[in-house]
């Protein structure tokens, strides 16, 4: 393609994305119950890859006044349950298996979709792990018991005949996943299981980090089923009122995803400068790694239950006591 086609090949292709965003902005109706003057409908995302998949869409939010849409990007996802507990999220980013808790205690959000793909990493400065046979009598931080990393972890170990109450030590040490990817990068903890974009953080901070096991690739090899690993979220009422405002983030948050990865750099930017992350090297390293990719839960329900089972068998806690049923996802 000749330099000519090219230039004029991207400039329609922005003014596609600036076409969709501005349908999104400014498309949508008005709601009673909310602040005067402020937006309209409130998406509460995650201070991670799921927000890093949105950043052209947040972008396009944070350029001026007036938007019927805001993005709360929260630190942790009990934050986000608090705004789904008390109504003040209209979408929600949350794992997959809490979403499932939360739908199964009767909330009334349903599954839209799935925007990322496995980001779970151990990584590491010990420099004897290679397999999964060297972990034996090896401590493991994990941060939070129970939760998916927690549970990933143990499955994936005795998949590979260890046993993760005898033959390892896991440590649930640090509280946050910051507190944990602290520890690894300063040396405190020998091996963690850290998430993108932190484990790009800690190995790019600390060169003798490295990453042992991408945790994706080993489920892979072992389930043969995909991590839906996030979910996106609605409440039953948005859904069922403002289809049309539904779609219009639907398409604007997938095509937000492939813009970043397709555009890394240009991402990183606007990831640093909406305080996602610090450095723009580390953002542009963690996107590959972040497995960003929006799929409408109905396209892919079969590998959602299938992941979710895997818990409930394990656990059934972990899901909320039983697997959701059909109404769980919004089609």
């Amino acid at each position: 393609m000749d330099s000519f086609a090219s230039e004029t090949y991207e400039m329609l292709k922005k003014l596609w994305y600036l076409l969709i965003f501005v349908l999104l902005l400014y498309g949508c109706g008005s709601r009673q119950g909310k602040e005067p003057g402020g937006a309209d409908y409130t998406i509460a995302a995650l201070k991670g890859p799921s927000a890093m998949g949105m950043i052209r869409l947040i972008d396009s939010l944070g350029s001026g006044s007036g938007h019927s849409v805001e993005v709360q990007i929260l630190n942790e996802p009990l934050q986000v349950r608090k705004m789904m507990l008390d109504g003040t999220a209209d979408f929600a980013i949350l794992p997959t298996t809490m979403a499932a808790i939360m739908y199964n205690k009767g909330l009334k959000y349903k599954l839209i979709g799935i925007p990322c793909w496995g980001t779970l990493y151990l990584a590491g400065s010990d420099t004897l792990v290679g397999t999964w046979e060297d972990l034996r009598n090896k401590r493991i931080y994990v941060m939070a018991r129970g939760m998916t990393p927690d549970v990933m972890l143990r499955h994936l170990l005795k998949k590979n005949g260890i046993d993760p109450d005898k033959d390892v030590i896991l440590d649930y040490s640090f509280p946050t996943h910051i507190d944990l990817a602290n520890a690894v990068a300063a040396g405190q903890a020998a091996l963690g299981i850290l998430s993108e974009p932190l484990a790009s953080l800690v190995t790019l901070k600390n060169r003798d980090i490295r990453i042992i096991f991408n945790l994706e690739t080993e489920w892979s090899r072992k389930e043969d089923i995909e991590i839906t690993e996030t979910a996106f979220l609605g409440s039953e009422s948005i859904l069922r009122h403002e289809p049309e405002l539904v779609e219009r983030i639907i398409n604007s948050y997938r095509h937000s995803s492939g813009w970043v990865n397709q555009y890394p750099d240009s991402a990183a930017v606007l990831i640093v400068r909406y305080g996602i992350l610090p450095d723009t090297a580390v953002a542009a390293h963690a996107i590959p790694g972040s497995n960003l990719r929006f799929v409408k839960a109905d396209e892919v329900e079969g590998e959602i239950n299938d992941y979710l089972n895997v818990f409930y068998k394990l656990n059934p806690d972990i899901v909320g006591g039983k697997l959701p049923d059909e109404s769980f996802i919004y089609r």
